[in-house]
This record gives C-alpha cells, structure tokens and sequence, in this order.
C-alpha cells in the first residue's frame, strides 16, 4: 500500500499486520471522527480526522526507526475515541483532564476484531495496549512522543513542519531534536497552537456549548451513549433530526465562525494546557529546552498562567419557546 500523506510524503507499507489493522473496521471507523471533536460544519478551523492522525503517527514511527510493534500500538492509539473525540470529556465531567478514551482503550480494542488480526501475526493485544512499553509512542507532558508531535505538526505551516522533522532523531529511546534551533521553533509554534487554537477562546467556547447540545439530546433520548462508538455522522443526523429548540439553537450559534460577538456569562471554564518542553542534543549531551533557554522558560511559565485564568464562555442561548421532546 502505497500512503501519501501531507506531512511524510508517500510511503510503501509493506507489513502484513499493519495492511489489514489499516483495513479493519474500528481503523475505517475513524475516518468518521474529527480530530478537533467537533465536526467543520460547527467548528472554526478545518478538520482532519482521527484516521490520518493515526496513520500518521504509524509514519512517524516507522520513520524514526520503531519496531513493528511500536508502530502498531501507534496506529490502534486513538481506535477507541467516541464520535466527537474529546467532546465526551466535557459531556461527563468538565474537560479539564480529557482522559475518557484512554480509560476505554484495551476493553475497545478487546472486544473487537482487532486481537484475532494481532494474534494472527504474533503479537498479543495485552501488550499492544500498554503504552508502557512503547517510549516513543507515548510518554507524559511536556516530552515529545509520537502522538503528541503527529498533531501538532499538522498545523504547523509547511516550512515549518519540514523543517521540525528533518532534526527529529532518538537518542536513549525517546524523541529529541539534534539542535536547540529546531526544539525552539517546534516549542514556540506548539505553544502558539495551544493559546491560539486549543486553549484559545474560540475552542473552549465551542467545546462546552456543543457538549451542552449532546447533554440535553441524551436527556431527552435523541441520542444514546451507545450512539458515540458510532461515528461523527451517526450522531450528527439524530441532532439534526431533535425537536428540542435549545439544541437547534445551539447549533444554530455554533455554525457562525466567530463567537465573539455573543454576550458572556458568569461561567469560566478551564482547557488542558497542552505544552512541551522538548530535549535536544548539544555537543552529545541530552538537554531540555527550558533548562537551555530563559526567554522560553519564561513563554511557557506565562503561557500557564493565562492557561490557569480560564475562558469565560458564552451564555446559553434563552428559548422562549416549549420544548417538545
């Protein structure tokens, strides 16, 4: 199989148990989620999905020299996201943490197809599924991991993402830079993503009032929770289909691509603070990028305080009319 993908080019896939994974139906099922939660139709930025994210970390992988194995868990790593991604975090709790597709990961996977392909080729869905074992793929804020450098490197301006890419190496199996030119420049642009767009007031105001519409459709049954492990669509249709004026609302307001002009209310809600604080390598030593650098050290450090002040959102809309479930 032949992959073109905009950040790593066109590569050939040869690897049996990756091919059909990449076939599978939990895999196609996330051609169907958005990477941001909220579908374009409702969100200010433009989509890709949580498919081309996966594979993209498969790519990354595969580029940086990690085992097959490693590569695998890189491509089933986001399998047991829930329509709308993230979104689901701020339906059951309040989104500071984003956790709920993690907790879900291995009975996903477990209770799919997904073990007889794995089984097939050697390799047991237990261990797949423990990112314990996998240095590369996955490893806590704020150091690099695949994952974590896949979507961000997505928005990246192109130069940019190049440019980031050809100084990634491994050095004691974990991912850093071979300069602090380039650690600074992925840092910065990083940071920027986070209070621009992921912590910006835009996101977060969509985030909750769009996890309001799904609160009131599950109130009223217009949707089911079983409904998520279907995909974006699925749900979307059922929305489309509410009776319930504050939903049709809410996602009336939701497909302008400006929030700002609405009028504010009295709550203020708290996004994760996405950052990194990358390694490079200096003269063949190891070093952080905070540890190197006061001007970054002090970026990041306000870039949590105002991370830590909240977004005041949006009021929710009043409807005067009845609501018929």
């Amino acid at each position: 199989m032949i992959i073109t993908d905009k950040v790593y080019d066109k590569t050939n896939i040869k690897s049996e148990v990756i091919l059909e994974l990449i076939k599978s139906r939990p895999l196609q099922r996330l051609k169907g989620i958005a990477q941001y939660g909220i579908p374009d139709e409702f969100y200010h930025h433009k989509n890709y999905s949580r498919y081309e994210h996966s594979v993209g970390v498969m790519l990354l992988l595969r580029m940086l020299g990690a085992s097959e194995e490693e590569q695998i868990a890189g491509l089933l790593h986001d399998v047991s996201h829930t329509a709308f991604s993230h979104v689901i975090d701020w339906v059951i709790g309040e989104g500071g943490v984003e956790g709920y597709q993690d907790e879900q990961h291995e009975d996903f996977i477990l209770n799919s197809e997904i073990p007889n392909i794995l089984e097939k080729h050697g390799y047991k869905a237990e261990r797949i599924t423990d990112y314990h074992h996998f240095g590369l793929l996955e490893r806590d804020s704020p150091d690099l991991c695949a994952d974590r450098v896949d979507y961000s490197l997505r928005e990246f301006p192109a130069d940019v993402a190049k440019t980031c890419i050809a100084a990634l190496t491994v050095e004691d199996g974990r991912i850093v830079f071979a300069d602090q030119e380039a650690a600074t420049l992925f840092a910065r642009q990083f940071l920027k993503l986070q209070m621009e767009h992921w912590g910006g007031f835009e996101a977060v105001a969509r985030y909750r009032l769009f996890a309001d519409v799904l609160r009131q459709a599950l109130k009223d049954n217009t949707v089911v929770m079983a409904d998520f492990w279907e995909n974006d669509d699925f749900v979307l249709g059922k929305l489309r289909e509410s009776k319930n004026q504050t939903v049709q609302s809410i996602l009336s307001i939701l497909r302008s691509k400006s929030l700002a002009h609405l009028s504010k209310s009295d709550t203020t809600v708290y996004k994760k603070f996405r950052h990194v604080n990358p390694h490079f390598i200096d003269e063949g030593k190891v070093i952080r990028l905070k540890d190197a650098s006061e001007a970054f050290s002090s970026e990041l450090e306000q870039a949590r305080k105002t991370n830590e002040l909240g977004i005041v959102i949006p009021a929710m809309p009043v409807v005067t009319v009845s609501q018929t479930t």
